[in-house]
């Protein structure tokens, strides 16, 4: 099924995978792909067609949660080598339809920041994966503050996917927390990231959140407040909070609908969103929802931004080598 309204292809830039490497390390593991949800598959030739059937002329890939935390120290670090080694495989393989976001051994810093270096000036990997949390740690813990310092210095792009916080257990409703749990995790993240300082210090860092930000267009006021409602965070307060979230970029992954697209274009312009579909986690129905969805409310001069503008100066390497593959 084709766009109506023709155009050379949109971008992609929430699009999972599972490398072998880490569809292996789940299984050995006994981990769920995902708790709570429906085991999925992922192969080249079936997501190729989704992509061509939504006029998806280029995604990144990316491993959802929970990350490498699903084996212990030395083994995390081996799996995200692995895992990136295999996304540089599938993205040589490709004729230029794939990017990848290397997955980090995350929360150890050292360890991340030396596989961030491999995956990006050895592997060609176009940036690289965060979690909200990895293993309770979340982003602006002071923790993984070289990491950030890192990303921010090097400019390299990191895309935020949500994790399950440890809480989940005590009130889940017999629900997925990936339901709901994800779009809170996100704010809590960037909660972190802005009273902890992180935003501040590193105003050139490029972040990608997930979701449209999970709940953070709808509660970005009110996130304002927190010296007023407690008078001993007056120090803590960001220069400009509402600024530093209108830095960061943000996806329409399960999200191209009014209600969500209205709150998330009154906090950012459609030069801070990208196209995102979710794919394989949410279908092909799904996807094709989301692409209906950006057109419905979107004009064509801010799809363009959102499809393929941004994308191109985010993820300058993607293009040039999809430019490449596409002239041969």
């Amino acid at each position: 099924m084709s766009d109506p309204q023709q155009h050379p292809g949109r971008f992609d830039v929430h699009h999972h995978a599972l490398p072998r490497p880490y569809q292996k390390a789940l299984d050995s593991s006994g981990a769920p792909q995902l708790k709570g949800v429906d085991p999925i598959h992922w192969d080249v030739d079936s997501d190729r067609e989704v992509m061509r059937d939504n006029d998806i002329r280029g995604a990144l890939l990316s491993v959802t949660a929970p990350g490498t935390t699903i084996v212990p120290g030395p083994e995390a670090i081996r799996l995200a080598r692995d895992t990136n080694e295999e996304f540089a495989r599938l993205v040589a393989d490709n004729d230029g339809a794939y990017g990848a976001f290397a997955l980090l051994p995350l929360p150890d810093a050292t360890a991340a920041i030396a596989e961030i270096d491999h995956a990006v000036d050895e592997l060609g990997l176009d940036g690289v994966g965060l979690f909200s949390n990895s293993a309770g740690v979340y982003l602006g813990d002071e923790q993984l503050e070289p990491v950030l310092a890192h990303l921010a210095e090097r400019e390299i792009t990191a895309f935020v996917h949500p994790a399950i916080p440890a809480s989940t257990d005590q009130a889940t409703f017999g629900l997925p927390p990936s339901l709901y749990e994800f779009t809170f995790d996100t704010t809590r993240a960037v909660a972190n990231l802005l009273y902890s300082g992180t935003l501040d210090r590193h105003p050139g860092l490029k972040l990608v959140l997930s979701h449209a930000g999970g709940t953070v267009p709808f509660l970005a006021q009110r996130l304002t407040y927190a010296a007023t409602i407690a008078s001993r965070l007056k120090d803590r307060e960001p220069a400009d909070l509402l600024g530093s979230l209108r830095r960061l970029y943000y996806d329409t992954a399960m999200s191209a609908n009014r209600a969500t697209l209205a709150a998330l274009t009154e906090l950012v312009g459609p030069e801070h969103i990208l196209f995102g579909s979710d794919y394989p986690y949410m279908p092909a129905s799904t996807t094709r929802e989301t692409v209906e969805g950006v057109v419905e409310f979107f004009s064509p001069a801010d799809r363009e931004l959102l499809e393929r503008r941004n994308f191109e100066v985010l993820f300058p390497r993607f293009c040039a080598r999809a430019k490449t593959f596409a002239a041969r």
